[in-house]
């Protein structure tokens, strides 16, 4: 709206309000309303003095906005809304669309109050001979009032209620009409109508409108698109561009005929505008997940705020805020990892694998817990469909419906842990039994608890001799465990567990059984990650976070729920958690998994195969995943299967959980520092390495270069003594001789020290007779 015309309305405004309803007002009010006003026993003064009064159940609550989930860079992941609306202030829409609309819907509206009298008259005219009220004669501010009043309909009936012709809607309108002229200025109302108007194709307000069928915002619409959004108000289907072009051309023309009219746009320039073809760029704005670059993670986030308290007390509340809030979601998604893990797990085990298995993953950082990446690989759908699922198996059943999966060895790391608090160092030494049979266990409530059924080496590990806890947990062996989990005990087992964040995924507490390290309980991937993160943030546990902050749609701050991170292990226990660990990936089950940087890890093979895990982790990042059949693993389990062109015989944690991993590591991860792990404290060093000891190869007779490549192979250290010898047997320059002899047995990491040949000594100098020296006698002996 131009200043001028701004200024000469204002001065119209006192006249034209019905703050000071004349008598003929009432007259007219009482006369639309007739059968209403006569009932009511209302004479037109009453009925004047009656609309003065501001009723008491006027509301103008904030409108419904659209809410959007953004990643940690800022990128939108997903819009959520009940209304597709953009709240914006007038000065942020172009004022030729202000003029468009007024135009078309109410010219006068800086001239009159909340009743337009010419208008009503006219409307009262074409009343009173239909014999019915067919015409409103509304106004810009009745016309808000209408759209409020439907806005604030919570049922069927109510809505029905407040767009019914009916004469008690009407006199309704009207009184809300007045006292909202009285609340508000007339830029205030024509700001909160522009954003209340519906323009058909779900499109609610005049921002969200311009984004949708011209992508472009309110503020940069020019003459022909002011023009068609202006028309579309009176009836949003009829003239809806996309569905009806034509008849929103020429609805389109009487806007800018309209405007010529009136003098507020130049006829030449109206009539150039009217000539030009409608000319759409629809942006279909998504609503919900399903469409998200990350699905699973968006709906983690959503469920977070529909279930969490900290969002509402009710989860009507809950639902109310994440729909109509306007709220603005900052995640902590990184693309880039959301990325690398999606196609890992998309490669490794492709959606419509003819298997029909399955594969998730979570990954989160160490010492924030902040979810970095979720991903299953199916789309988010109808699980009727091929190749999607509405199940987030990455999550607990809380935040995705997964009644989560048995873990398998993964949950051996536990024990480890256990076993280091304690004060056990890394050459501890327990026989493995072939086969175990549990008992002897009692869990945190001091019951018995024990299987007489003995339990076998089966999956990852073997067994019939003795292990370190190196060894054992770089061979993971199940029999091992068992016996080093009996030894720490099962209730503490649980605890290191328990401080970890480990539970069910149903949400209830961890079961307590002797098989407790081999991983019966069922969880979920995001659990299981944040408690390896836990190890590479040196024993500081943090819960899984995906929200860093939320605004409302006024810019307000909400409450978000904290990752509460905390100590729960000595820093020296995690260090040395983590120095095993490493092992899996460069000697154990893992050994070939490694990611180009320091790195820790362990696998997990569910008994009979019926799903398969790993779980590993940087200083950095940390990341379990799970692969799987949905129908059920034992129904269904992980032998003789062909997966994304590959077949196995049996799945293990290294077979495809594993490689997932390892590609999803190094895409997360590329053209980052790499961390380092803290060396052990040396107190774990007390009974050795705990690796198993090695022969000596023998290098004599090597060149030095090539002997000391072979003893650092071997899993020596090398020194070289600075004196060489020399060797009749030896040539000079390769080794002479090492020390231990060669045969002797070492741990991985001792020292051989080499010795180099200088080659054979010289001989004498044959004997020079001394010339001033008689010659000896010929047949003595001297």
């Amino acid at each position: 709206m131009s200043a001028g015309i701004a200024g000469k309305v204002r001065a119209a405004r006192v006249a034209g309000r019905l703050g000071g309803l004349s008598v003929l007002s009432g007259v007219l009010v009482a006369l639309i309303l007739l059968p209403t006003a006569c009932t009511a026993g209302l004479g037109a003064r009453d009925t004047a003095d009656w609309f003065q009064t501001e009723p008491s159940d006027l509301k103008t609550p904030p409108l419904p906005q659209r809410s959007k989930i953004l990643a940690a860079d800022g990128s939108t992941l997903a819009t959520f809304f009940y209304e597709n609306r953009v709240e914006v202030r007038l000065d942020q829409v172009a004022p030729v669309l202000q003029r468009a609309v007024l135009a078309i819907e109410d010219s006068r509206f800086y001239e009159h109050g909340a009743l337009d009298t010419q208008g009503t008259l006219r409307a009262l005219i074409s009343n009173m001979n239909s014999g019915q009220v067919t015409q409103g004669g509304s106004g810009i501010t009745q016309q808000y009032v209408k759209n409020l009043l439907l806005e604030q309909a919570e049922t069927e009936q109510a809505r029905r209620a407040a767009a019914a012709v009916t004469p008690e809607r009407k006199v309704r309108e009207l009184r809300y009409a007045v006292a909202l002229e009285k609340r508000f200025t007339k830029q205030e109302i024509l700001q909160r109508y522009l954003n209340i108007a519906y323009f058909g194709d779900g499109a609610y307000g005049i921002e969200a409108a311009a984004r949708h069928y011209f992508s472009k915002p309110a503020g940069r619409l020019v003459l022909g698109e002011a023009a068609v959004l202006a028309g579309v108000i009176s009836q949003p289907h009829a003239y809806n561009p996309r569905l009806n072009p034509e008849d929103s051309r020429r609805r389109r023309d009487v806007v800018l005929g309209r405007l010529a009219e009136l003098g507020w746009v130049d006829r030449g320039t109206a009539e150039a505008a009217a000539k030009a073809p409608l000319t759409l760029k629809v942006t279909n704005t998504p609503n919900g997940c399903v469409v998200s670059k990350a699905p699973f993670f968006c709906d983690y986030v959503r469920r977070e705020i529909l279930e969490n308290p900290v969002f509402g007390r009710t989860a009507e509340e809950r639902r109310r805020l994440l729909v109509r809030g306007g709220l603005t979601i900052r995640t902590t998604l990184d693309p880039k990892t959301q990325r690398a893990a999606q196609r890992a797990v998309d490669r490794h085990v492709p959606p419509t694998n003819s298997a029909r298995k399955a594969a998730a993953e979570a990954l989160v950082e160490p010492g924030t817990g902040e979810i970095k990446g979720m991903v299953v690989d199916r789309k988010l759908g109808d699980d009727r469909q091929r190749g999607k699922t509405w199940i987030n198996f990455a999550a607990d059943a809380s935040h995705g419906t997964s009644i989560g999966m048995q873990a398998g060895s993964t949950f051996k790391v536990f024990t480890l842990a256990a076993a280091l608090e304690e004060g056990m160092p890394f050459g501890t030494r327990l026989r493995a039994e072939r086969y175990f049979t549990p008992t002897g266990y009692r869990d945190c409530k001091g019951r018995r608890v024990g299987d007489t059924k003995p339990l076998r080496n089966s999956a990852d590990g073997e067994g019939g001799r003795s292990f370190t806890l190196v060894t054992g947990t770089q061979h993971s062996v199940n029999t091992f465990f068992l016996a080093l989990q009996r030894e720490v005990g099962l209730c503490e087992t649980v605890k290191m567990a328990e401080r970890l964040g480990l539970r069910q995924a149903s949400g209830k507490p961890l079961q307590q059984y002797a098989s407790f390290t081999l991983g019966f309980n069922t969880v979920s991937p995001l659990r299981v990650a944040a408690a390896y993160a836990a190890f590479g943030a040196r024993g500081r546990y943090c819960q899984p976070v995906a929200i860093t902050a939320i605004t409302d749609a006024s810019g307000r701050r909400l409450k978000v729920p904290s990752a509460r991170c905390r100590q729960v292990m000595d820093e020296d226990v995690a260090d040395a958690v983590n120095h095993v660990l490493r092992g899996v990936l460069t000697k154990g089950t893992a050994k070939g998994m490694g990611i180009g940087r320091q790195a820790a890890g362990k696998t997990g093979t569910v008994d009979n195969f019926s799903a398969a895990w790993f779980a590993g982790y940087t200083p950095d990042l940390a990341a379990a995943v799970w692969v799987g059949d949905p129908r059920g693993g034992y129904a269904h389990p992980m032998r003789g299967v062909c997966i994304g062109g590959q077949c196995y015989g049996a799945v293990y944690g290294a077979s495809i959980p594993a490689p997932i991993w390892r590609d999803s590591m190094r895409g997360a991860l590329s053209g980052q520092p790499a961390g380092a792990f803290v060396a052990p404290h040396r107190r774990f060093f007390s009974q050795g390495s705990g690796e198993d000891k090695i022969k000596v190869p023998d290098v004599r007779g090597q060149r030095l270069d090539r002997a000391v490549a072979r003893l650092r192979a071997a899993g020596f250290k090398v020194e070289v003594r600075d004196r060489r010898v020399n060797s009749d047997e030896y040539p000079a320059g390769t080794v002479a001789d090492i020390d231990p002899d060669e045969g002797f047995e070492l741990e991985p990491g001792e020292t051989v020290t080499v010795t180099v040949s200088k080659g054979k000594k010289p001989e004498d100098p044959p004997d020079v007779l001394d010339p001033l020296l008689p010659s000896p006698s010929p047949g003595t002996d001297d």
